[in-house]
């Protein structure tokens, strides 16, 4: 998935730095920083409201995949993805954003979600099991191009103390697990 946003920039201002962000924040706006491997991170804004809309379109564990469109003033745009996010502690609402901008040919690391099909059909979990994702994320590496949107697995076989593996994922030429093989990531338990 593809989600514009405007890339307005950061002006550095004589104030200190942390009364500045926090007037920008009470004014709606997400302070950023877009960093791409071998530079300096490059410090920008996006209006809150903007991104929190941004947010309701994408589904529940799928932000790490969600590739960003940051359009500046000029019309250039970037892609990029969310490398971190922090957020205000008693409201839980966004003050910071930090992007990895995706470059043709570098590689990337990415958090790709696991999706587990068929539970309903599964034996165990009929049996009175319990189906235990242990792994929500799968993390990986490989080319802009090549990135996940998700990893589904299929657990409708599975009986009680049957589990799946890493070994077990259909993962796509281009893209490199970095977990053991014998990782167990899904299981039925009791």
């Amino acid at each position: 998935m593809e989600i514009e946003l405007d890339f307005l920039p950061r002006e550095k201002s004589a104030k200190s730095a942390k009364s500045t962000l926090a007037k920008m924040r009470r004014e709606g706006i997400i302070p950023v920083v877009i960093y791409f491997k071998g530079k300096a991170g490059e410090n920008g804004a996006i209006k809150k409201e903007f991104f929190e809309a941004a947010l309701r379109k994408i589904e529940a564990g799928f932000l790490p995949t969600t590739i960003f469109l940051l359009k500046d003033a000029t019309g250039k745009t970037r892609r990029a993805i969310i490398k971190d996010i922090q957020y205000q502690v008693t409201s839980y609402t966004v003050i910071h954003l930090d992007f990895l901008e995706l470059v043709t040919g570098h590689i990337v690391e990415v958090t790709v979600p696991l999706v587990c099909i068929g539970g309903n059909e599964c034996p165990g979990v009929k049996a009175g099991g319990f189906l235990s994702q242990i792994k929500s994320h799968i993390p990986t590496r490989c080319l802009p191009k090549d990135i996940p949107d998700h990893f589904e697995m299929n657990v409708s076989g599975l009986g009680i103390r049957q589990g799946k593996r890493v070994s077990d994922l259909k993962v796509p030429n281009g893209v490199e697990v970095l977990l053991d093989p014998k990782e167990v990531i899904v299981t039925v338990i009791k």
